[in-house]
């Protein structure tokens, strides 16, 4: 029986609508069938899972944004409310020494939705993330405290958290990180920290041949953005690639704005899609 890919996508900052990984999954659908020269569903070889982990936040920004706004007549209203988001996750996700924390609070549902696709693609399905933004620090969060800090995660998460190799991260193959700022995060570390690792450095067990990536997309226009290869030699060696892209359009695609539109870029599309499509051939060789 063929393997299955299992494809997790993180979305940015803010609170997106649940149908927020649509459009990319259309467009990678799209590119599967050229790459896999089949015109039926990609559900025979991809299994994706959205995982919306701001809905963790969400009753509390929009009572705050409501609060905020009562009784002010503010400007650029939509621009403040994308910045007030994205500053409440951010600080609303950082790890306390409290119980209860949001950060675990947070990576509970990632395991959740990772035990979703392990029920759907199976327990050692090659695992693919997709993340944007903010999304990717908490991906990288997530996957780096299993490598690393396993035994010192949330009570909640290590609940959540499976025995399977997928839920163990142990069958991390691609990583792709979108208009990440991930190189403002490393601020926090000494010599700016260090990164997952990406393939998973137990994979080899179950795919020998399995090689991995880990992309880095991002816009010049993008100031949330930046390359991260020379955050420091750790991340130099982790990352595969930088990849400048041109996101967005006419209006956006010159500016700030172009943030937002990476998961309708041509060059971000056909890089993930023919990686994954190589992935599956790979594993099922």
């Amino acid at each position: 029986m063929k393997k299955k890919l299992a494809v997790a996508i993180f979305h940015g900052a803010g609170t997106p609508e649940e149908d927020f990984a649509d459009a990319m999954i259309s467009k990678l659908e799209k590119r599967f069938r050229k790459e896999l020269n089949d015109k039926q569903s990609y559900e025979k070889y991809f299994v994706f899972k959205p995982i919306h982990w701001s809905t963790v936040f969400e009753k509390e920004q929009a009572e705050l944004w409501n609060r905020l706004k009562a009784n002010e007549d503010l400007d650029y209203a939509r621009l403040r409310r994308f910045v007030i988001e994205f500053l409440a996750d951010a600080i609303a996700y950082q790890p306390t020494n409290q119980p209860n924390q949001n950060y675990d609070k947070v990576h509970a549902y990632v395991a959740s939705a990772i035990n979703e696709l392990k029920e759907k693609a199976g327990p050692d399905a090659p695992l693919c993330v997709i993340s944007h933004s903010l999304g990717t620090v908490v991906a990288s969060n997530y996957f780096y405290d299993l490598q690393y800090k396993k035994e010192k995660r949330g009570l909640e998460t290590r609940k959540c958290t499976g025995n399977s190799p997928l839920e163990q991260c142990e069958t991390l193959s691609l990583f792709y990180t979108t208009g990440s700022p991930l190189a403002l995060w490393s601020l926090r570390y000494i010599d700016f920290g260090a990164p997952i690792t990406v393939p998973s450095d137990k994979i080899k067990k179950l795919y020998p041949q399995l090689q991995g990536e880990w992309i880095n997309f991002y816009d010049k226009d993008d100031v949330l953005a930046f390359p991260l290869k020379h955050i420091n030699e750790t991340y130099n060696q982790a990352v595969t690639k930088d990849i400048s892209v041109n996101a967005g359009g006419i209006i956006t695609s010159w500016n700030p704005l172009s943030h937002f539109h990476y998961d309708k870029n041509e060059k971000v599309i056909k890089t993930i899609a023919k990686s994954l499509v190589e992935t599956w051939r790979t594993v099922n060789r």
